[in-house]
């Protein structure tokens, strides 16, 4: 290894598994091949097919400082100075559970072996959330109060 990137297999059996992309996600990826095969036919006898979906121009694989570097520049364009690439993953998480998505489904999108990874890390309660939930205590509690 000695500094160099290794494609290993993945850490559990859980890692591998199927997730069904968003139609946005399914459009970006075929635009990017349309790009990829332009890219291929540019390259000629010299393109390496690596078998990846993001390449370098020359279909090799894409180092991770490449990755970096490309990472750093579209996160300071939108002004996102902080955000590190794995923080798309606790991003993509907590969104799917503010969206109301049940966490049984949301742990098996990210892959995590327990439940318990998914509600403890990524399930942080919003200011909002907590308010409309005591909110609807409230109405309950109230509710009750007015049938006795």
């Amino acid at each position: 290894m000695q500094g160099r990137a290794v494609l290993l297999p993945p850490k559990t059996r859980a890692s591998r598994r199927v997730i069904p992309l968003p139609e946005v996600v399914v459009t970006a990826l075929r635009d990017h091949t349309k790009k990829q095969e332009d890219e291929k036919l540019a390259a000629g006898e010299t393109w390496d097919d690596s078998g990846f979906v993001f390449t370098t121009r020359r279909g090799a694989a894409m180092s991770p400082y490449t990755l970096g570097k490309y990472w750093r520049d579209l996160r300071d364009t939108a002004g996102l100075e902080t955000l590190r690439f794995h923080d798309l993953r606790h991003t993509a998480v907590l969104l799917l559970l503010a969206l109301g998505v049940p966490p049984h489904v949301v742990r098996e999108i990210a892959g995590h072996s327990d439940i318990k990874v998914t509600m403890t890390v990524y399930a942080h309660g919003s200011l909002n959330e907590k308010r409309l939930a005591l909110s609807r205590l409230g109405s309950a509690l109230t509710r009750m109060a007015d049938e006795a």
